[in-house]
């Protein structure tokens, strides 16, 4: 069963944020990144309980070719990304954001 995704009014600012970088860096790179990230998007719609725990219910998708990772809550009937962010940023920043969902 494929289940809805909601994003995080923040998880939106962190792709718009990525997009417009990768842009920077290369004209259509942002268009890559995106269709890398739904790509992981689908992966964990259709078995979003395959990816690994990071953190009391926080999961984590490893988005192909980018040094980027989904978290994400997988309820029984939506799955709530919290932020999709770059490997090197501080983890404390996404785990600000898991308050209450840990």
């Amino acid at each position: 069963m494929s289940l809805p995704i909601i994003f995080r009014p923040e998880a939106l600012d962190d792709l718009a944020e990525a997009f417009q970088w990768h842009e920077e860096q290369r004209s259509g790179l942002g268009a890559e990144f995106m269709a890398a990230v739904d790509a992981k998007l689908e992966q964990v719609q259709a078995r979003s309980k395959q990816f690994p725990r990071v953190r009391g219910l926080i999961r984590r998708a490893i988005v192909r070719r980018f040094p980027y990772g989904i978290f994400f809550v997988a309820h029984s009937e939506f799955v709530n990304v919290i932020a999709v962010m770059h490997h090197a940023r501080d983890s404390k920043r996404w785990r600000r954001r898991a308050q209450g969902e840990a």
